[in-house]
């Protein structure tokens, strides 16, 4: 019988819940004990390949605030990027991450805003204006923003698996979520080559290299340009090479390179979508917002939201990526993975108790694994090895 506040406990997540001053925070819903459902899972369906995987999913959930150090700071995210902010009807959880968010938040809030400070300008906006209105401003923006809504949903039953050692995975996804997919394929014997743009790396690249590394060595790396008639070709027929494919983008964004997912799905291959909010949905988000603004968020003395963990909805939706690539038919498949969606299934039931008298474990860091190529080191040797002439 699992226990989802001794898997909160154990997962590291509690001790990065709460204030900075005050004490962790358990948080609702079950997604401790879901990932250790998931990593169980994974374990017995390779239990007797070549290449086994064991891990605790729950330690997953915590293991990159073990590599940089941060820990709870509230209505604050651990990363620092994502501000739990008041509305004028409620709460929303709001990022300003990337170099070019504080000109659109100027666009939303329709002043300019001090690149080096944007917090007191954004929060007194968001402060006079309903939380609908700013997921709709921000859709239309591109803005990683909106509402904390708690809609729970029922979790989809884990189906039977397949083998993927061999297989080959084409990975175009970034930071941590599809990464982290990629990551656990490659455990359990997958090949698994990462594609980036010339003039877009992974932002992942620029942060803790210790991270980096663990979710991304062994891959090989490859850099194409879709720009680029050579590039463009290249890169179709990588995918049209591949097992399965992961992204995490909106559909949009590949469909610009030419690639056509359903064409590829109805070839036999497996595509794996990671979206914040589903492919049928133009929002943005990112591991932080998204999971607060699906509920995910623990209760301050006051009842105020505070953050519950670190991004947790990316490593909560990488272990169920996995889970989904791995079981996905042989014939085909594609699977639209809403990062909104794994998390509000997590919140189907509230565990029951306290912290006070559990032992509340520190996150914990594992260890990569392999060599970590740099920005497209391996175009050349991946691409002849497939026969895919060189752009």
């Amino acid at each position: 019988m699992s226990d989802p506040v001794k898997d909160w406990a154990e997962s590291g997540v509690l001790a990065l819940t709460g204030r900075a001053d005050g004490p962790p925070v358990l948080p609702p819903g079950c997604a401790a004990t879901r990932a250790r459902e998931l990593t169980a899972w994974i374990a017995a369906a390779t239990a007797d390949t070549p290449h086994p995987v064991t891990l605790d999913g729950a330690k997953i959930l915590s293991e990159r605030a073990a590599l940089t150090g941060h820990t709870r700071t509230g209505r604050v995210s651990v990363g620092g990027s994502c501000r739990l902010l008041p509305t004028a009807d409620g709460w929303a959880a709001v990022s300003c991450a990337r170099p070019d968010d504080p000109a659109l938040f100027g666009a939303l809030i329709g002043a300019e805003i001090d690149e080096s400070s944007p917090w007191p300008a954004i929060a007194a906006w968001v402060r006079g204006h309903l939380g609908a209105e700013l997921a709709e401003r921000s859709t239309m923006l591109g803005l990683a923003a909106g509402p904390v809504v708690r809609t729970p949903v029922t979790p989809a039953p884990l189906a039977d698996p397949r083998r993927v050692d061999g297989l080959l995975v084409v990975d175009f996804s970034a930071l941590w979520a599809g990464p982290l997919c990629a990551h656990l394929l490659g455990l359990a014997g997958a090949r698994v080559v990462k594609v980036e743009t010339p003039t877009r790396p992974d932002g992942a690249r620029r942060g803790n290299a210790d991270f980096y590394a663990l979710l991304h060595g062994g891959h090989s790396a490859v850099s194409l340009d879709p720009a680029a008639p050579g590039g463009r070709r290249a890169m179709a027929e990588l995918v049209d090479a591949a097992d399965i494919v992961i992204e995490a983008s909106r559909p949009r964004a590949l469909a610009g390179f030419g690639l056509d997912a359903e064409a590829t799905v109805r070839n036999g291959t497996t595509w794996i979508s990671i979206t914040a909010h589903g492919r049928g949905s133009e929002r943005v988000g990112f591991g932080d917002d998204v999971a607060a603004g699906a509920g995910l968020v623990a209760a301050d003395t006051d009842g105020s939201p505070l953050f519950v963990g670190d991004a947790i909805a990316d490593p909560l939706t990488g272990l169920t990526a996995a889970v989904a690539a791995m079981s996905a038919p042989a014939g085909g498949a594609l699977c639209d993975i809403a990062m909104s969606a794994v998390v509000s299934a997590q919140l189907t039931a509230e565990p029951a108790g306290g912290v006070r008298g559990l032992e509340i474990s520190r996150p914990r860091p594992r260890v990569g694994r392999g060599r970590v190529a740099g920005h497209g080191e391996d175009t050349q040797e991946v691409l002849s090895g497939l026969g895919i002439g060189l752009p």
